[in-house]
């Protein structure tokens, strides 16, 4: 049996440039996940660069960087029973071309880096991302 648990959801800049972020809320809570907390800003180069820090060795670290901070994202809280598995169904895979249909990815993701939103690859990173923006 599954126990309620918290997971963190990104609506990142590219879902607000093409206007899509109410609909991805939408989809999100469609599915069941409740949101608990939620804070619109945008991320400084330190933020940004400190939360994908484990990317940081990595070719595509500055585009993400530059990518994180061209403008504003929605930093969600959500919960639901298995919230982190729920949420990660729901986002569909990283590269929208591959993700199923009806996935946040597939509707409203134009890339693999444009991929409209985030979301918490486990329940420790879920703690982790979760302190990072709501203490």
């Amino acid at each position: 049996m599954h126990k309620k648990e918290r997971t963190l959801a990104i609506i990142k800049p590219d879902a607000f440039e093409s206007k899509c972020v109410g609909q991805i809320i939408s989809v999100i809570e469609k599915a069941g996940l409740e949101i608990i907390n939620m804070r619109l800003l945008r991320l400084s180069n330190n933020e940004a660069s400190e939360f994908y820090s484990e990317h940081k060795s990595k070719p595509f670290f500055p585009d993400l960087i530059e990518y994180m901070t061209s403008g504003s994202v929605a930093v969600i809280e959500l919960e639901a029973y298995n919230a982190v598995n729920l949420y990660r169904d729901i986002l569909g895979a990283t590269d929208p071309s591959k993700a199923a249909e009806g996935t946040i990815r597939k509707l409203f993701a134009s890339s693999k880096q444009r991929n409209a939103a985030h979301g918490s690859d486990s329940t420790a990173s879920a703690e982790r991302e979760l302190q990072f923006f709501f203490g």
